[in-house]
């Protein structure tokens, strides 16, 4: 059975598990298959069609896997000299604060979901957001901006 499948699909591995999976599915249905005359043909069969099943699957797989990489990947505008500095000293706060802030400002979430997705209390949200909005306005004070 593995030979046969193995000369459908190219794969011994897969060959080893489409003849199982054939076996298997002829066990389930033993009680109907063993009146057959050639029960061993329907093991065959089963075993060809799952070896097709997968060929076609692969192919299928193979033709998505083409149309995604020659996808354009969406790209990303460079950010202004300001934003590019504002967004490294974010990405240098610690990091609940930096979470809190991205998902603040850039998912625009609330206060209750960025809660859930931190799995923390939303006081200890507010927290971290308080205490990224000092620390950056620091920053913002100390190179002389205004806010």
């Amino acid at each position: 059975m593995v030979a046969i499948v193995y000369a459908v699909c190219g794969s011994r591995w897969a060959a080893e598990d489409l003849a199982h999976d054939a076996f298997v599915a002829t066990f389930r249905r033993w009680e109907q298959v063993r009146r057959y005359d050639r029960p061993g043909a329907f093991v065959r069969r089963v075993a060809l069609n799952l070896a097709r099943s997968r060929m076609r699957r692969l192919a299928a797989e193979a033709r998505a896997m083409a149309r995604y990489s020659a996808r354009q990947s969406p790209g990303v505008e460079p950010l202004e000299r300001a934003d590019a500095e504002f967004w490294a000293h974010v990405r240098g706060l610690p990091g609940r604060q930096r979470d809190v802030i991205v998902l603040r400002y850039v998912d625009d979430l609330a206060d209750a979901d960025i809660a859930e997705i931190l799995g923390c209390a939303e006081a200890t949200v507010r927290v971290h957001a308080h205490r990224a909005t000092t620390a950056l306005a620091e920053v913002i004070a100390e190179r002389g901006e205004e806010p």
